[in-house]
Order: C-alpha cells, then sequence, then structure tokens
C-alpha cells in the first residue's frame, strides 16, 4: 500500500497496540485531536482513553511519568509536539531513561520511546524547527533514530517499541507528506543500528540522514555521468553502524557528510572522527561537511538559505573530487 510518512507511523503505531496491550501513547494533544501533525489519528478512537492519553503541556513531566510506566512493564510511546519542546526532557531522559538499567544493575530497563517532530523545511516560528540529534546521541543509554522513508518510519518505529532500551524517535518533519512509497500492510522490522546503502557508488561516498538524504539523492543524480557517488542512510545515529560507513569510506577514498543540525560538534564531526580513525590511509581529500549554521535557526524567510540543498552538497562533492 502507498503510505507517507505520517500513515506508516500510525499503521505501526495502530498494530504494536493490537498486538501488545502494554504499548500505551501519551503527549499533548495525542488523543481527541491526533496529535499536532496527525500521527496518531483514530487512535484514541479505537484503544480508548486508558491507552492513548492527554497529557498537560508539560514535557518533562510527559518523560517522568512514562519512564515511570516503562520501568512497570509497560511500553510508553511519548509524543512531545516539537524538537524544540525536547529540552525541558532532557533531565528525564539524561538522568533516569538512559541510566536505569545501569543503576539497577540490569534489574530493571527502560522500554520507552519519545518520538517527536523533526527539523526544518516547513515555515514553521521558533523552536519548532531545531535539530538537537548530538544532545541525545552523546547520551550513554540513549537510542537515537531518523527515519527517511515511510518504509523505514513503520520498521523503525516497530523496533523501537519493541527494543528494552529508550529509544528517541525524530521524524523529519518535512518529508511528512512529501515522500511517499509502497509500504507493506503486514507488521515488520527495519534493524536498529544499521545503516543503509541507498545507492551504490565507486567515485565518492554521500553519508545523511532524515530529509537531507533526499537531498544527498538529488545531488548523486546531478553529478552521475561524471561521479559515481554511493549514498548512505543512517537510519540509526546511536547506535552507529560503523562498519558500513568505513566499509564505504574505503571503497571511494572520499567522503562528503550532510545534516542539517548547526556544524559546530554536529553529528558530522563524530562521523568524520570515526572515518579518520579507521579509513584514514584510504582517503584521497579531506572529509567535508555540508550542514546548518552555526546560528540559531533562522524564522521562515530565511530558512532556504540555512538549510542544505543539492546545489551545496554539489560543491561539496566538486571540491572533494577535485582535491
Amino acid at each position: 500500500m502507498i503510505m507517507t510518512v505520517v500513515q506508516a507511523l500510525n499503521n505501526a503505531l495502530q498494530q504494536e497496540m493490537q498486538s501488545d496491550e502494554r504499548v500505551l501513547i501519551l503527549g499533548e494533544d495525542v488523543g481527541r485531536n491526533g496529535g499536532v501533525f496527525r500521527v496518531t489519528d483514530g487512535l484514541w478512537q479505537k484503544f480508548g482513553e486508558k491507552r492513548v492519553i492527554d497529557t498537560p503541556l508539560a514535557e518533562g513531566a510527559i518523560a517522568g511519568v512514562s519512564i515511570g510506566l516503562a520501568a512497570s512493564g509497560f511500553r510508553p510511546v511519548a509524543e512531545l509536539q516539537f524538537d524544540g519542546f525536547s529540552y525541558p526532557a532532557l533531565d528525564q531522559l539524561v538522568n533516569h531513561a538512559a541510566r536505569i538499567r545501569t543503576r539497577s544493575r540490569g534489574r530493571f530497563t527502560c522500554p520507552l520511546v519519545v518520538r517527536f517532530p523533526y527539523s526544518g523545511g516547513i515555515h514553521a516560528p521558533e523552536h519548532h524547527s531545531d535539530s538537537p540529534e548530538a544532545y541525545f546521541v552523546h547520551t550513554p543509554g540513549l537510542k537515537v533514530v531518523i527515519p527517511a522513508t515511510p518504509y523505514d518510519a513503520k520498521g523503525l518505529l516497530v523496533s523501537a517499541i519493541r527494543d528494552p532500551d529508550p529509544v528517541v524517535f525524530m521524524e523529519p518533519k518535512r518529508i511528512y507528506r512529501s515522500v511517499k512509497e509502497d509500504v507493506p500492510e503486514d507488521s515488520y522490522t527495519s534493524p536498529l543500528g544499521e545503516a543503509r546503502v541507498v545507492k551504490e557508488g565507486s567515485d565518492i561516498t554521500l553519508i545523511a540522514y532524515g530529509s537531507m538524504l533526499h537531498a544527498a539523492l538529488q545531488a548523486a543524480d546531478a553529478v552521475r555521468g561524471r561521479y559515481a557517488a554511493e549514498v548512505i542512510d543512517l537510519r540509526t545515529l546511536s547506535p552507529l553502524d560503523t562498519e558500513t560507513v568505513v566499509r564505504s569510506a574505503k571503497k571511494t577514498g572520499r567522503v562528503v557528510v550532510v545534516h542539517e543540525a548547526p556544524r559546530t560538534c554536529g553529528f558530522g564531526a563524530e562521523l568524520a572522527a570515526v572515518i579518520e580513525e579507521k579509513a584514514l590511509l584510504s582517503l584521497e581529500a579531506p572529509i567535508a561537511r555540508v550542514t546548518g549554521y552555526d546560528t540559531v535557526m533562522p524564522l521562515y524567510r530565511l530558512e532556504q538559505f540555512y538549510l542544505p540543498d543539492a546545489q551545496r552538497i554539489n560543491r561539496a562533492i566538486e571540491t572533494t573530487m577535485s582535491f
């Protein structure tokens, strides 16, 4: 069945709630209204208010209650309305969710999913277009997942719900409805911790995730005929599929990393460090980073100048290939 990312996520939630009574949904406007982007649309009507729970506007409380539920045997899926509103939940996620397994010496786990709309591209106001993945990746004990396609949105969310540890599930809002593909109606999983080689190539590696995958694919298509670009969708930032990344870097000898978060201490820096450590002698050029800028995400009139696009990626490809 052809689905958007929103429809695929909704389908995953519905199937997991049907198959496992421990799965609960809670968050701001997830019930009657079906979520700010309608990801939970229809679930309140189908499963009732005891399993699809509207909460106050209090992200720290949403995370804290969810952690308690997870430690007590439930599998909560908490929705935070926007990326910039995830920061009040950091205290609970960093100090409690990520540490329960270690703190209890394995007696307790925290099978929690915290999902929220992520990144820019929809002309939203302040606090609605942030890319905070580095904060979560930096925290040991948290898994971080960012899907780029409807197929993976469903499969990765199912895997995240079934995982025994806390997963931060970041959904690129720009592709919520703009990307469609065939998604199986039956339940399936996409593995956490495994990147996907979306396009094979031999000259240069483009590494991206979320909506930036589509910009990377556009850039690869633009240079086709001159350069054969390999494109990797990370899918999971933590744990990172180092093997796939390093293997591709050794194969092509040239790498461009793309993300829309600010450049300084962004995830691209970690990728560059890993590649340098494990594939330095195979590199033919410095690793290039195409990223957002070290500024607060601008309002919508300047958004197009902030976000990486195929043209900026192409410039990085040309510079890297001519080194």
